[in-house]
């Protein structure tokens, strides 16, 4: 008998140098999937880096490195460009003022001939000013060129390499082939202007590279990176709370003592570990997440949630690494570290998004794969097209030369990625984290938007607002049974039931043998006693007669209270004891969110475990019109995914007209449908039972006041528990798709029409050079503008 052993694949992220184009992108992926044990590799231009998911084996990562540097490029460390130090605004362009120096004194005969003044450097300045151009600094496109050509691909480097070279190389015949007394027109300044230009171009877009990942940067530079460590009598914490040696204070007056006693002491971040306590001054950032122990403040918690208003936390509040102190001096007790804390999370999720590859670019990528090879074949037609017509062979050279330089798939490999950093940047910095490119590219096709009731448009902390008992238990009794049977339940209606008896200061019970129905409720026993406490569903189920409080059920009901029923086991099977009655109410702002999904022209829905009566209360406060289907009530957890499933279908909740108007990307947003001819449907929920139908839909959004299993099973997550975010991410998937079309229309139609031109003769290299340099810097440009995006 054999035993298979599954084994669990590795995430590696690798940054990558050299890499100037679509080619350099489709021949890095090749090497690093042809090593043994490689699932799946993504290269990122944008970023530079590569993520690899790869299969446990014996030196992988270094022999993932290697196929780097033998594929020509020079493999990093992944956050090398992250964790540099902030450039001067300047930086690199030294090699571009030297070329524009160099290259001025060869352009100027040109300028001074429009003015009427003839005269030309001679030959052998012009030597002495283009070569230096040529050979040093153009050295980089011979490296690169070389290393494409052993790989038997092309590149960009290797079209200015070859086209500069030309220019150079007849410039010299010419020179050396003329009559000593004729002055003849070389072509040196084409060459030198036209490496120029391309180093403009790569310098600048560097910086607009550098612009982009500045979300990420300016997420790392929320981690401080000391904390204040309490010491007692000289002897540091451990992670229990306790000193080494000696007994630790319990909070409150004694933790005062002790940082008088004994003070605190700086250690890195890196060094703290989980139960330790910590002393935040005012206006420091919280090093990790944690929780308050003594004091009350004021947090800013803008550049994690995007919530621009300081939020109160009184002792046992959540804090979390990265936001900052208002101005209390307060003691946490540290509850994650390092890579657990929520700003790490946060970080993971932006970088796994910025490092996707759109589903866009899988045209992007076929085509790159032969741009190279089927521009050398445009060139060397146009060469001998030229010559061959009767035309003299420097002029055809030139021709040829010119639609070497303005072939650039530089522009083709920047259009997606930058245009998705910069989106993904400027969502997190709102409060939105897309998890990856599918999900930012499927959000702008959304046409229904499915909602949780709890917790998502309601504030998810009901209150027992009635509590209706039968003869045989009076009302204390019943809250203390019913409030011991839940006490040790996180469901909001539990809580609303142990809050309700801790506030009459009812001695709350620990119960025995307590077992969750799901979708239905808790039973166990408190004391000698054996309850039931669930939904009015399980009652009947369970064959419990209702009696003469079915009526006041059906009275609770439509008043939008949520009804639940408390039983007790008996010789004669389950009786009724009591009925509890529940009002949560719905968020600020959640009514105006639904309205202003539906003048997109989106649909709404809320999915709700309610009775119906409590459901279509709530929903007509908000504004649904149950009459017309977007009211799904007493839906199981197991099935809110079915349902999920049937709007994508087509099934339930028929389609409201949308109001006219036009969306970013233009046209109505009433015509968003699926070209499967169902819908695209958006999921929007926070709770465990949320994670399945999150999992179902097209679009999952997970709101971050919910549980980690939801935003696992999301592919956007809402850092703050706003509705309103989920218009917002709607429109920001619009804005970037759109960057994303229009980069590649206007990088295409570059390419398209400018070889031709050049083909033709109607553009000189260094006018097509020019172009090439700038086409590439105009796509960054452009997806900068989604920097400039906030929500409505």
């Amino acid at each position: 008998m054999t035993t298979t052993t599954l084994s669990t694949p590795i995430p590696l992220d690798i940054g990558i140098g050299g890499m100037t184009c679509a080619s350099c992108v489709t021949r890095v992926e090749k090497a690093l999937k042809k090593v043994p044990g490689v699932e799946t590799a993504t290269v990122n231009l944008a970023t530079e880096s590569a993520r690899i998911v790869y299969a446990p084996g014996e030196q992988m990562e270094a022999r993932l490195r290697r196929a780097v540097r033998d594929a020509g490029y020079e493999p990093r460390a992944a956050d090398a460009a992250i964790d540099a130090p902030d450039a001067s605004p300047w930086a690199g362009f030294m090699p571009v003022a030297v070329g524009m120096a160099l290259s001025v004194p060869l352009v100027a005969p040109m300028i001074a001939d429009l003015f009427g003044l003839h005269w030309m450097l001679p030959p052998s300045w012009q030597f002495l000013l283009a070569t230096p151009v040529q050979f040093i600094l153009g050295a980089r496109f011979y490296k690169a060129g070389w290393s494409a050509l052993k790989a038997l691909t092309g590149n960009m480097d290797l079209l200015v390499a070859l086209g500069t070279t030309a220019g150079w190389a007849l410039s010299m015949w010419l020179w050396l082939t003329a009559d000593a007394d004729t002055m003849v027109h070389l072509y040196f300044e084409g060459s030198a202007v036209v490496i120029t230009l391309v180093l403009l171009g790569k310098w600048l877009e560097a910086r607009a590279k550098r612009q982009t990942t500045s979300a990420i940067r300016a997420l790392h530079a929320l981690r401080p990176d000391v904390a204040h460590l309490i010491r007692v009598d000289g002897e540091v914490a451990d992670a229990t709370g306790r000193p080494e040696q000696g007994t630790a204070p319990s909070g409150g007056s004694e933790i005062h003592e002790v940082i008088e006693r004994g003070g605190t002491i700086d250690v890195p971040v890196a060094e703290v570990l989980v139960g330790d306590r910590i002393v935040v001054k005012p206006g420091e950032r919280f090093p990790v997440d944690g929780t308050l122990l003594e004091g009350h403040t004021q947090v800013d918690e803008a550049m994690l949630t995007g919530e621009p208003l300081p939020v109160t936390k009184e002792v046992g509040g959540k804090l979390t690494g990265g936001s900052i102190n208002g101005d209390g001096r307060v003691v946490m007790q540290v509850a994650a570290t390092g890579s657990e804390t929520v700003l790490s999370s946060i970080i993971r999720l932006v970088e796994d998004a910025q490092a996707a590859k759109a589903p866009i670019q899988r045209l992007v990528d076929q085509v790159s794969a032969v741009f190279v090879p089927v521009v050398l074949v445009i060139a060397l037609a146009t060469l001998l097209g030229w010559w061959l017509s009767g035309h003299a062979f420097e002029l055809a050279l030139i021709h040829a030369v010119a639609v070497l330089v303005i072939a650039c798939p530089c522009a083709l490999g920047l259009a997606t990625p930058a245009a998705i950093m910069a989106g993904t940047g400027v969502a997190a910095k709102h409060g939105i984290l897309i998890k990856d490119a599918q999900a930012l590219e499927l959000a702008h096709k959304v046409d229904v938007v499915a909602f949780d009731k709890t917790g998502t448009l309601t504030v998810g902390q009901p209150r027992l607002t009635a509590l209706v008992v039968l003869p045989g238990m009076d009302e204390t009794e019943a809250l203390q049974a019913a409030a011991s049977l839940q006490s040790g339940s996180e469901h909001p209606l539990a809580r609303a039931v142990v809050a309700s008896a801790q506030a009459k200061n009812l001695v709350v019970e620990a119960p025995d043998n307590v077992r969750a129905v799901p979708g239905r409720g808790t039973e166990g026993e408190v004391g000698v006693r054996s309850f039931l406490i669930g939904s009015l569903r399980w009652m009947d189920e369970l064959k419990v007669d209702m009696g003469a409080l079915a009526g006041k059920a059906a009275e609770l009901q439509a008043q939008g209270a949520t009804v639940s029923a408390m039983a007790e086991r008996t010789t004669a099977g389950p009786t009724l004891r009591a009925l509890m009655a529940f009002g949560d109410e719905p968020k600020p702002g959640a009514k105006e969110a639904l309205a202003a999904l539906r003048a997109r022209g989106i649909r709404t829905v809320m999915i709700s475990g309610d009775n119906r009566g409590a459901a279509e209360a709530v929903a007509r406060r908000l504004g649904l019109r149950p009459e017309e289907g977007e009211v799904m009530a007493e839906v199981l957890p197991g099935d809110k995914a079915a349902r999920v499933m049937g709007l994508k279908e087509g099934g339930h909740a028929p389609r409201r007209a949308a109001p006219s108007g036009e969306s970013p990307l233009g046209g109505q947003r009433s015509t968003r449908s699926d070209k499967r001819g169902g819908h695209v449907v958006a999921m929007v929920g926070d709770g465990v039972n949320d994670a399945p139908a999150l999992a179902a839909a097209d679009v999952g959004m997970a709101m971050g006041n919910g549980t980690d299993v939801a935003m696992h099973a999301a592919g956007i997550t809402l850092m703050r528990g706003d509705p309103m975010l989920v218009a917002a991410a709607l429109d920001i998937s619009d804005r970037t798709v759109a960057k994303i079309r229009q980069n590649l229309f206007w990088a295409f139609v570059y390419n398209a029409a400018g070889i031709p031109l050049a083909a033709l003769g109607f553009l000189n290299p260094v006018l097509a050079g020019a172009a090439m340099a700038m086409s590439s810097v105009s796509v960054m440009a452009n997806a900068l503008l989604l920097k400039r995006w906030t929500p409505k």
